[in-house]
């Protein structure tokens, strides 16, 4: 039971309460307990119908967001979206004017680093070829401008499964898409006597291919327009494998009828072939820019537009399937049908989480459905497409990586859209059982590198510990389930690089040693990888708990305590000697090495970065110690005991963020604004983490600080927007103060509606400091509530209202009781 219902011999002994005189706070709420009520509760504020209006699908196409702008479906497989030659076109889009249009392609992933994925089967329009030999085909040759704007901004529309760009030739090009195929309508000027379409079959994002073939049908019964079809092999994005993928594409003229094409053939590089029927090469040594062109009638009336529609249908299974996925998914080529059923679905699904819109600023409604919008762009929904194996189970990929996503994305699935979460589950749980360990980090069915731990331990954790009690009902069978936990944490794969654990030495030191070699992967992160660890053994523990798995909580809760093991109490901050205490590497006799706390900040003397490479032999990944040396999620009140106490974590969180150690750009330090909770500072943690979104994030396409890895950043800030922070693997929600004065979660596995309501709402302020959005006292369902800092899952389960009654005075607490406190191992751990 949560804070409604305190179980005092729940908490052990060591149980570590923070005094008032340490923290100089008056307290004035009263505690009492009650029990949550079941019965859903109906918003009493305006609703959103159609929030798809209010997304902004080109926050982050400028600068290093990589965000994907184009047309797609709630984790749909094709993302068609137009491609670049800019740098840091990893979407295949760059909202940057200054750089060239090469094709609109219809696979992406979105918001990764990396090398550049995916961004398959670029269509590409000709207005002004002089003859068909004359078109340029290759992409350096044929890339074209887009159209400006006033304001020095490319002439490109997007919504939710729409995508449309005027190009500097005056050609229109939009885009929309089902989950398996995209449909584009080209709109060449009036007067086009020869309007010609292109189709790259090799050019993905990293020019990869190899094994090309393309086939060219002028007509094929019901298809007048002529098909293309084919496929190669390509290079996985973050991994060290291959796939293939098929394309399949056919015309159709909008508002005319197109008998056959006029000319059509195969290019290869910059040399069109007029005339070619068929089209099989394989070279070796060299990938050839190999595709098909078609030249079209033009629409008979010379004074209006030709507008041809291209439907393109993909798959990874064969061309064949491609196709006939294609002609299931849109037999009608209808372009406005597809376009309104994609917004019609996406209203549905980002209607469930409602804000209310009056009394706020539009920029921050803007911005919440946008983040929430990214959040379910990946991972995409490949169910069909899977060549590895056979099965019933829904399959879904671009999971790029589980190391970014888990500590937010999953969460805020729970709240509105857990089937989805399910099915995703059943995903993983079905590659555990073919390939012997979860997924971690995946692309177009190639393993990717591992970054840390195994991290769909925590995102199978936080599914389970939420929905148990309907789990079967969704497909996901507990046993099976914790199965494959169960491999993650006890059999070590014959390369952890890129599944599973390094689990031999894990077992026998309880961390990963620096001068302990293996063949099964880089001798690396050992640091990060032991944190990690932990907190993986700690959401399988919670697992085994709601499983009745008596042993194996006890098990596994002493492992997630390993985290103990590379704490060294004796090393100190360079440019501040009074914070002492940090995460460090350590050997296998038991000796320490040193890294100093400062590697791999923006302080860090060698300028050294940790990202993965071949070559680097950091011990910690993507962060510096001294931001790994916050990341225990599992038992911050042991932290704070470990660096001196209640005053001293403060002061270590303060320097943090006044000396920018705090990074926005990386998942590690996601949960820190949040951090002073447990210090019974939650003033502290509202006014941090409305300084982080109002400094780093904003509504314009350059508003996000890093990559939005795969919709990570847009959970963090959706959730942050709401005021609320999730402990993954756990049934409690961190409490802070929305930037709303209502927000409702409906949850359709429930069927319940939960709504919080800021009493005493005044807006936000523009730099996150000050104003009246401290949390002073919480009520449920009209019961005052236990903890200002936390509530309990039961509350969005059996829906109701959540009072929020916020104040100026920053130097609110969690309540009068220690149980109050956010919970943690060492203090009795988690109900």
């Amino acid at each position: 039971m949560g804070p409604q219902g305190f179980h005092l011999g729940q908490r052990l002994t060591s149980i570590f309460w923070l005094t008032l005189l340490e923290l100089g706070i008056t307290l004035c709420l009263p505690i009492f307990s009650v029990a949550a009520q079941s019965t859903p509760h109906h918003i009493d504020f305006p609703r959103v119908e159609n929030p798809s209006k209010y997304v902004n699908p080109f926050i982050g196409t400028v600068n290093v967001g990589h965000v994907f702008p184009g047309a797609t479906l709630p984790h749909g497989m094709v993302k068609a979206g137009m491609d670049t030659d800019s740098p840091g076109n990893h979407a295949g889009y760059d909202g940057d004017a200054k750089y060239n249009v090469t094709g609109f392609s219809q696979l992406h992933d979105t918001g990764t680093g990396g090398s550049i994925p995916l961004s398959n089967f670029k269509l590409f329009p000709y207005a002004w070829c002089s003859s068909y030999d004359k078109c340029p085909s290759s992409i350096a040759n044929r890339k074209v401008l887009r159209k400006v704007k006033e304001d020095g901004s490319p002439d490109d529309w997007a919504e939710p499964g729409y995508f449309a760009t005027n190009l500097s030739t005056s050609i229109r090009v939009e885009l929309t898409s089902t989950r398996r195929t995209a449909l584009h309508r080209y709109t060449f000027p009036p007067n086009t006597t020869n309007p010609r379409i292109l189709v790259d079959v090799t050019n993905d994002g990293q020019r990869s291919s190899t094994n090309p073939v393309v086939r060219v049908d002028r007509v094929k019964a019901g298809d007048g327009g002529g098909r293309v079809y084919g496929g190669a092999e390509f290079a996985g994005s973050f991994g060290p494998g291959r796939y293939k993928a098929f394309v399949c594409v056919t015309f159709k003229g909008e508002g005319y009828t197109i008998d056959a094409p006029t000319e059509y053939g195969i290019f290869l590089n910059n040399y069109p072939t007029r005339g070619t029927t068929h089209s099989e090469q394989v070279y070796i040594g060299f990938q050839p820019e190999l595709g098909a062109i078609f030249t079209f009638p033009p629409s008979p009336s010379t004074s209006s537009p030709t507008s041809i529609l291209a439907r393109v249908g993909v798959s990874l299974i064969s061309a064949e399937q491609a196709c006939k996925t294609a002609e299931e998914e849109i037999p009608d080529l209808d372009f406005e049908r597809v376009r309104n059923e994609a917004k019609a679905t996406w209203d549905e699904l980002l209607g469930r989480v409602q804000v209310d819109v009056t009394g706020g600023k539009e920029e921050d409604v803007e911005l919440f459905y946008s983040s929430l919008y990214r959040t379910h762009i990946a991972p995409a929904d490949y169910t069909g497409e899977n060549p590895k194996w056979e099965s019933e189970e829904p399959y879904f990929d671009s999971l790029y990586c589980n190391w970014d996503t888990y500590r937010t994305l999953y969460p805020l699935m729970s709240l509105h859209d857990p089937v989805t979460f399910a099915n995703i589950v059943r995903g993983m749980i079905d590659i555990q059982r073919h390939e012997g360990w979860l997924p971690e980090c995946r692309g177009a069915t190639v393993q990717h590198y591992m970054q840390g731990g195994s991290n769909a331990d925590p995102v199978l954790g936080e599914f389970f510990v939420k929905f148990a009690s309907h789990a079967e009902s969704l497909g996901v069978s507990s046993e099976d389930l914790y199965t494959a936990l169960l491999a993650d944490a006890e059999e070590e794969p014959p390369n952890w690089n890129v599944q599973g654990r390094q689990v031999r030495v894990w077992k026998e030191l309880g961390y990963i040693a620096q001068d302990m070699f293996a063949p099964g992967g880089a001798n690396t992160k050992w640091v990060s990888r032991t944190v990690e660890y932990a907190f993986n053994d700690f959401a399988i523990a919670q697992v085994a708990k709601a499983l009745g798995k008596d042993q194996d909580v006890t098990k596994y809760i002493k492992r997630a305590q390993n985290f103990l093991n590379v704490w060294n109490a004796n090393v100190t901050m360079p440019d501040e000697p009074s914070i002492k205490g940090f995460m460090q590497p350590r050997f296998a006799d038991g000796t320490w090495n040193y890294t100093d706390p400062r590697h791999c900040s923006v302080h860090d003397p060698e300028k050294a970065t940790c990202f993965l490479n071949a070559v680097r032999r950091d011990g910690f990944y993507e962060s510096s110690p001294i931001v790994y040396s916050q990341y225990v999620p599992q038992d911050t009140a042991k932290l704070i005991e470990l660096q001196g106490g209640v005053k001293a974590f403060v002061k270590r969180l303060d320097f943090i963020f006044a000396n920018d150690y705090f990074e926005s750009t990386n998942e590690p330090s996601q949960q820190m604004p949040f951090m002073y909770h447990y210090a019974n500072r939650p003033g502290l943690s509202t006014q941090r983490a409305r300084q982080v979104l109002a400094k780093y994030f904003n509504t314009t396409r350059n508003g996000l600080p890093g990559n939005d890895d795969s919709g990570a950043m847009g959970s963090y800030v959706a959730f942050y927007m709401v005021g609320l922070y999730p402990l993954p693997a756990t049934r409690q929600i961190l409490l802070s103060s929305p930037y709303f004065a209502n927000v409702a979660f409906e949850n359709p596995v429930f069927n319940t509606t939960t709504v919080i309501k800021a009493v005493g709402f005044e807006g936000n302020p523009a730099d996150g400091t000050g104003g009246k959005v401290f949390i002073e006292s919480v009520k449920v369902n009209g019961e005052p509530w236990a903890s200002n800092c936390y509530i309990d899952w039961d509350v969005f389960e059996k829906g109701g209202v959540v009072e929020l009654t916020l104040t100026d005075d920053i130097n609110v607490s969690c309540g009068e009781d220690q149980l109050a406190l956010p919970p943690s191992i060492s203090t009795g751990g988690y109900d």
